[in-house]
Formats: structure tokens, C-alpha cells, sequence
């Protein structure tokens, strides 16, 4: 069962990480992924990352995080050898996914409507930064200019620090998650055969669902907290004795257990404090308030006898201790795979699936590596294969 997409073949077309990670989120479930690069350079994140070395062998890391488990054939889609190659690869697949432009595969003559007459049963996945339709459609989109356009860097960090990226490529792996659910759920219609246009500002958009409906409905004109919760307080980021700890007491009993257990019931009859709107106009004075206890002592104090009482405390952690943590170590998120000479830590599936954790099926592809394999099954024979080669067609 940790393989539910066994026998589907997706034909991964895909650069960087939006599409690569939707792929890879596909291959952890099962699928047979086919990695469709470019031959002599192949996906550009194999060039990136922290490791000049890994880079220069086409192996860099911001290529291994999202490609476990693909195989990897090289195809000049532009060449009309490619293009019939292309549609040949595609008779035999479920789904096909790209991030070109807008328009890019249509001047190729492989745009979705040629391809379904190859295949009607065909699910074609199109992810770009702004749809494929709309006056921005042609608008290159790397992720920093999704989250600047979504209005998520309006509201990261503090009224002094905002506008604020976040830390991570957020725009990317969510519009790469929002592939991967849509594919799945096009992989369960019948008859098969759809186009799916996914906008990674719009994916983006739609994971703000608070902050928007505040808008859109309450008419809150969003901005930037910090670490505030907007919603409640007591309910963001604490300084304690030696580390920043997170706690939100979003209900009234969880404010109460926390002042009560601070030593500060005194605070629960304050004016400025009575109810859940007085406290979010004075979070800032509360926060300081608290503080003046909580700097006492450490934070793993703090955290176990706030989760003891049901008042919900985090640490602040970072990458590396968050890894490290017992939780995430336990449940096994992180894989060991095999790769060369060496083990690549990647990370598996973020579902479990009756308690076991889909994990890459193999390590990521060299360039081209699976090209015999592949165009043989098709019916190319050794010398044709050859030719190819010879012909920078693969």
C-alpha cells in the first residue's frame, strides 16, 4: 500500500523544483518517473547547491533533494527526431509534467493539444508562476517574484522588517504540492485525460486562507506581526533564559492555566487583560509582562510543564535540532539512500500510509543514465540508439 501509484508512469519535463518536486512527490508513491532532460546539461538544479564539486559532475544537491527514485533519458524536443520520440514516450504514459512558459510547448507542436491526439487518455500538468492565461502569463516567475507577487512577503517579518521573504523556496514547493494533488486526483477520473494548469501564485494565494478572508470578508487590511499571532494572545514567540520558546494560549482556559502557572493569576482580573480582544490590543505589553517570568528559567523547563498543563509550547529550533529531534528521528521522515560510494540523507514522504513511510525507491539519476532502457523499450534498436547520440538528438 505505500506504493499506490504502482504502474502509473509520469514523463517528468521539469526544471529546478516546482515541477521536480511534484514529480518526486509522485515517485515516493510509486510511480515510475522519467526524468526528460535536456541532453549535455540536463536539469539546471543539477548545477546548483552548496557543493562546487557536485555541481560540476551534474550532481548538485539541490538536484538530489526532489529526484530520488526518476530514472533520466535526454531528448532535443526541438529536433523533429525529438519531437516523435517524445510522442512515442508519451503513447505509453499516464501523465506528463512541465514548467516552460506559457506558449513554449505549443510552439514545439507538444502542447496538450497535439499530445491528447497521441494520447486521449493523457493528464497533462502545465505548472508556471502566473497561469497560462492573464496578462502576466509571459512574466518569468522564480520564487521570490511569487512571494512578492502573492503578498506573502507583505506580511513576513515585523512592521520594521517587512516586506520579508520567507526562508525557504515556500512558492515552489507549493505549487509543486499542489501538482502532485491535482495529478492524483485526475488519476482517479475516469474516463483519464485532462489538462491541469497550475499558477504557483495562485497555489500560493490559497494556502492564505486567514489572512485573505480577513480582508476579503472582515475588511482587515493584512500587515506584518512578527511572531505575533493575530488571532489571540498570549499566542506567539517568548524570550526565556536561554531560548526563544513559542507558546499559544489561544483559549481562555490555556490564558488562564499560563497566568495561574507563571505566578501571575493577578494579571487575569487586569483591565487590559479580561478578555481575548483586550489582550490582542495589549499583546505587546502582556508579552513583556510574561517575559519578566519566563527569562527565570530555561526553556525546556517551560515547555514540558506548559505541554503538562495543556497549554501548547514549542522550542524554536533549528534546522540541524530540528532533524536531530527524537519526534522527527523516530518516525523516520529522513531516508538513507544508497548512492555511489556514499549515503544520501533525503527526505521521504510527508504521509505515512498504515504506518509506513513511502521512501525513495533508488538514488537520484545521473544525466541520460536510463537512455538505453528506455528508448529500447520503445523499439529502437542498438544502432538507431546510437544514431541518436551521434545526432545530439539524445
Amino acid at each position: 500500500m505505500t506504493d499506490p501509484l504502482a504502474g502509473v508512469r509520469v514523463l517528468d519535463l521539469t526544471n529546478v523544483l516546482a515541477g521536480p518536486y511534484c514529480c518526486y512527490q509522485l515517485a515516493l508513491m510509486g510511480a515510475e518517473v522519467i526524468k526528460v532532460e535536456r541532453p549535455g546539461s540536463g536539469d539546471l538544479a543539477r548545477v546548483l547547491g552548496a557543493d562546487p564539486e557536485r555541481n560540476k559532475q551534474g550532481m548538485g544537491i539541490s538536484f538530489l533533494a526532489q529526484n530520488a527514485g526518476k530514472k533520466s533519458v535526454t531528448l532535443d524536443m526541438k529536433s523533429h527526431k525529438g519531437k516523435v520520440l517524445l510522442e512515442r514516450l508519451v503513447e505509453s504514459a499516464d501523465v506528463l509534467v512541465e514548467n516552460f512558459r506559457p506558449g513554449v510547448m505549443a510552439r514545439l507542436g507538444l502542447d496538450y493539444a497535439a499530445l491528447k491526439e497521441v494520447n486521449p487518455r493523457l493528464i497533462y500538468c502545465a505548472i508556471s508562476g502566473f497561469g497560462q492565461d492573464g496578462p502576466r502569463k509571459d512574466d518569468p516567475a522564480y520564487d521570490q517574484i511569487v512571494q512578492g507577487m502573492s503578498g506573502v512577503m507583505s506580511i513576513t517579518g515585523g512592521p520594521e522588517t517587512a516586506p520579508y521573504r520567507v526562508g525557504y523556496p515556500l512558492a515552489d514547493t507549493i505549487g509543486g504540492m499542489t501538482a502532485a494533488f491535482s495529478i492524483a486526483a485526475a488519476l482517479n477520473a475516469r474516463p483519464r485525460g485532462t489538462f491541469l494548469d497550475i499558477a504557483m501564485t495562485e497555489a500560493v494565494i490559497s494556502t492564505m486562507g486567514w489572512v485573505v478572508s480577513n480582508y476579503m470578508i472582515g475588511g482587515v487590511l493584512p500587515a506584518a506581526h512578527g511572531n505575533e499571532n493575530t488571532t489571540s494572545a498570549p499566542s506567539g514567540t517568548f524570550i526565556t533564559a536561554d531560548k526563544p520558546i513559542n507558546i499559544a494560549a489561544n483559549r481562555d482556559s490555556q490564558w488562564e492555566d499560563l497566568a495561574r502557572h507563571l505566578g501571575r493569576a493577578d494579571l487575569l482580573a487586569h483591565a487590559d487583560y479580561r478578555t481575548r480582544e483586550d489582550r490582542k490590543r495589549n499583546r505587546h505589553a502582556l508579552r513583556a509582562t510574561l517575559e519578566d517570568t519566563l527569562r527565570q528559567r530555561p526553556a525546556a523547563d517551560w515547555v514540558r510543564e506548559l505541554n503538562e498543563l495543556g497549554v501548547p509550547a514549542g522550542m524554536v529550533l533549528s534546522v540541524p535540532d530540528a532533524l536531530n529531534d527524537a519526534q522527527l528521528q523516530g518516525r523516520g521522515l529522513i531516508s538513507q539512500v544508497p548512492f555511489g560510494s556514499e549515503t544520501l540523507a533525503l527526505s521521504g514522504s510527508p504521509a505515512m500510509i498504515d504506518g509506513m513511510r513511502p521512501q525513495p525507491s533508488g538514488p537520484p539519476p545521473a544525466l541520460g543514465v536510463d537512455n538505453q532502457e528506455i528508448w529500447q523499450s520503445l523499439g529502437l534498436s542498438a544502432d538507431e540508439i546510437a544514431e541518436l547520440q551521434k545526432d545530439g538528438v539524445i
